[in-house]
């Protein structure tokens, strides 16, 4: 019964989250095609440098430490978690202790000495976030479900390592009372000594029950862990890798090229313009209004956001008062991309461009028009307030770059609206009139005709 109840929960879950994280990629591939060619070799080594290693971590080393402790346990805790499947799966129990003898003892016992680790970051994380409030924890962008998505997952944690303790513990009594059922794992680092010292005066009956539930408990966790993630910010966990592969890989601050200004540009300097690269005659749309706009790396950059705030605690706009916060933009795309693509799944033709046309059958990213876009997410005033400085580009742990979608949509709003603060103008004219960000009664290059 209990290897029928496990299949089917695993089933189900599994289920679910396959169908919850190809919700994700089809959100993700909303956006534009991107160029991803690059130095393969480069890309792989800020893989393992940057989301395996956790080198950028480190510029802020004290949460950089309790965070390694948390994520190293949860790498090695994989291990334990293949042989709970496996023993799930067939009804036998600790499937590698015979085959691996003094090696699983190894493996377990570092498990529960990073999981002993794993507890007090988390307990630490628990103190930073609810009593201490680190400035960058408790912004306004993180009132409501941010707040309490981070607080849950860490209450999970706790669950998980109790559920670990419990099995361990309980087990390893039972390993001198019923040899034959609970194969000898050594004299684990933790449980060895916890097990006799909470558990050691238990029937044998109880002691079984401890030990299953401490199991199921593990277990539940873990499949609890993998149906809520697609809803929380600790997406990263997987994101992170991919995210950091197809990071760019051209110094930061290098925008975006137009080609059509760029053929405008050379048009003005007498130089030959590559009319392939323009749209037809037909006046272009420069820069994001919606996310369709974006590419798909933007949109994966935002659901790969860890909502840490290292990028908002180093924004000089954000250190000034200003109204810009890069970790909510980043928040913002990753909700604007969810709202389209729950109402696309949805196949509402209210959502249609023409919702009179009889024809459209089916509402799919091309026909989509709800009304709404990202400036409706993002003000235009958050917008203004960028520096484009990259400071938040570099704090990033898993280089996300809030910077670009931010000067994409200033393209919009400047270029395509005509639009912008008032005291920009006079420097958009002064360059187009005079070349020159100054307004000067003559032309910048007058000078050359005196020379």
């Amino acid at each position: 019964m209990q290897q029928i109840i496990f299949i089917v929960l695993t089933g189900i879950v599994s289920f679910f989250a396959y169908k919850k994280f190809s919700q994700i990629y089809r959100n993700i591939m909303l956006g534009k095609s991107s160029d991803m060619s690059g130095d393969t070799a480069q890309r792989w080594q800020n893989v393992i440098f940057v989301a395996f290693g956790q080198k950028k971590m480190f510029k802020n080393w004290i949460p950089a430490i309790f965070h390694l402790f948390i994520y190293v346990a949860f790498l090695f805790t994989q291990v334990e978690l293949i042989e709970i499947i496996i023993d799930g799966i067939f009804g036998v129990h600790r499937f590698f202790a015979p085959f691996l003898g003094g090696l699983y003892t190894l493996i377990i016992s570092s498990i529960e000495v990073l999981s002993l680790l794993a507890l007090v970051a988390t307990f630490v994380f628990l103190y930073r976030r609810n009593l201490l409030k680190v400035p960058r924890l408790v912004k306004s962008e993180l009132n409501g479900w941010p707040k309490l998505d981070a607080n849950l997952i860490l209450i999970g944690e706790l669950l998980l390592v109790t559920g670990i303790f419990t099995m361990n513990g309980a087990d390893s009594v039972l390993q001198g009372i019923d040899p034959t059922h609970y194969p000898e794992t050594g004299s684990l680092a933790i449980s060895s000594w916890f097990g006799p010292a909470v558990f050691g005066g238990m029937e044998p009956e109880s002691l079984m029950f401890v030990e299953r539930f401490g199991w199921w408990l593990h277990l539940l966790v873990v499949l609890g862990f993998i149906s809520y993630l697609p809803y929380s910010k600790h997406l990263h966990i997987f994101m992170a890798f991919p995210n950091v592969y197809f990071s760019k890989l051209t110094p930061r601050g290098e925008m975006e090229n137009m080609p059509e200004i760029m053929n405008e540009v050379k048009s003005m300097l007498g130089m030959e313009a590559d009319t392939s690269a323009t749209s037809g005659g037909e006046m272009p749309e420069f820069g994001s209004k919606d996310v369709f706009d974006l590419s798909w790396k933007n949109i994966l950059n935002a659901y790969s956001c860890t909502e840490c705030g290292r990028c908002s605690a180093v924004c000089p706009a954000n250190l000034t008062g200003k109204n810009l916060s890069p970790r909510k933009i980043m928040m913002d795309i990753r909700d604007r991309a969810t709202e389209i693509g729950n109402n696309i799944a949805s196949g509402d033709l209210k959502y249609a461009k023409t919702k009179d046309n009889t024809d459209i059958k089916t509402l799919t990213a091309d026909n989509y028009d709800d009304g709404k876009s990202l400036f409706d997410y993002i003000s235009r005033e958050e917008l203004h307030a960028c520096t484009t400085c990259n400071a938040c580009v570099e704090a990033c742990p898993i280089l996300i770059d809030p910077l670009e979608p931010i000067l994409k949509m200033r393209r919009y709003e400047i270029l395509t609206e005509s639009a912008g603060p008032g005291d920009w103008v006079p420097m958009f004219t002064a360059m187009e009139n005079g070349g020159c960000v100054w307004q000067m009664p003559v032309e910048r290059e007058a000078w050359r005709a005196e020379v």
